[in-house]
């Protein structure tokens, strides 16, 4: 989970625009640019509606009203306005980036499947939507419990048709900035899938046009359980950019 919301963070400065001269190997990670978004008020809200528990609608409603200025989508503003709890029908990213906790907490697949589909249906309810959150659990699920990464691709492949077979290389210079589940899984799983680090991972987002905090996001999240950590001194990172830490 923490790699996640440090992916969140780190892609946050990079989501629009870049400087003159950006090397995605160099640029510093964390900087005065840098805050937190939505995909780190949602990745909380999921936590908070597991261990409280209360459904995941509730919990994205709260949290999404407590942090009303975190740069939610116009679809998901209108959901939290409207108070409901029934899907829009969206098969954007945003169930896919809030799920990190998911594949960490529970012990089985069929859990994990289960809870990110629940998770996803009362806002993405779109089958691109709910694909999106369920993927994304189950390669954390994965990646913890020891998967090898051709073992969590073939499973991606098999069961959910993201085509991850093209390398960043050839993916780069036709990635653009895309908020569709469909347009970012495949970015993302694929900047996990080439990574040697935490950090490598998130490098790879940065070299991406694309929705880099959400990208970061679920590629973190993703690269954390594998590599069993980020590397970085996660706590400090949060105490810093992170208006009220203890909701962690």
């Amino acid at each position: 989970m923490y790699g996640a919301i440090l992916g969140d963070i780190a892609g946050s400065r990079f989501e629009f625009s870049r400087p003159n001269g950006f090397n995605p190997k160099k640029e510093q990670l964390f900087a005065g640019g840098c805050f937190y978004t939505d995909d780190t008020v949602m990745t909380i809200a999921t936590k908070y509606a597991i261990l409280k528990p209360v459904s995941y609608a509730k919990a994205y409603g709260t949290f999404g009203r407590k942090y009303p200025a975190a740069g939610y989508g116009t679809m998901f503003k209108h959901w939290l306005d409207s108070y409901s709890e029934k899907g829009y029908n969206s098969y954007g990213n945003g169930a896919a980036m809030r799920v990190s906790f998911i594949g960490e907490y529970f012990e089985t697949m069929e859990e994990v499947l289960q809870e990110a589909e629940k998770s996803a249906i009362c806002t993405h309810n779109h089958p691109e939507g709910i694909k999106g959150a369920v993927s994304t659990a189950a390669c954390v699920f994965m990646a913890r419990k020891g998967y090898s990464k051709k073992e969590i691709q073939k499973y991606v492949e098999k069961n959910f048709r993201y085509r991850l077979y093209n390398p960043l290389c050839f993916m780069r210079p036709f990635t653009k900035f895309d908020i569709t589940s469909m347009g970012t899984m495949p970015v993302a799983i694929r900047c996990f899938l080439e990574s040697e680090s935490w950090e490598d991972c998130i490098r790879n987002v940065f070299s991406m046009k694309c929705d880099t905090d959400t990208v970061g996001c679920i590629a973190g999240g993703i690269a954390d359980a594998y590599y069993h950590g980020t590397g970085f001194d996660e706590k400090q990172i949060l105490r810093k950019y992170l208006v009220r830490p203890t909701a962690i």
